[in-house]
């Protein structure tokens, strides 16, 4: 299961990171805003999950 969520996580950053330089490059800060906003929250499940897994 912690597998899962890790490739969850890392695909929600990714996508982010895409959404955010296709922003860049359109001149859509809407878009951008976005992409940080994806990134940021799958990080925060990142680093949530881990937290986890250590009291596991």
């Amino acid at each position: 299961m912690a597998a899962d969520d890790t490739v969850r996580n890392r695909s929600q950053q990714v996508k982010g990171k895409v959404k955010e330089q296709a922003g860049k490059a359109t001149g859509n800060t809407k878009l951008e805003r976005s992409g940080q906003a994806d990134m940021a929250k799958g990080e925060v499940k990142q680093r949530g999950s881990k937290i986890k897994d250590a009291f596991s």
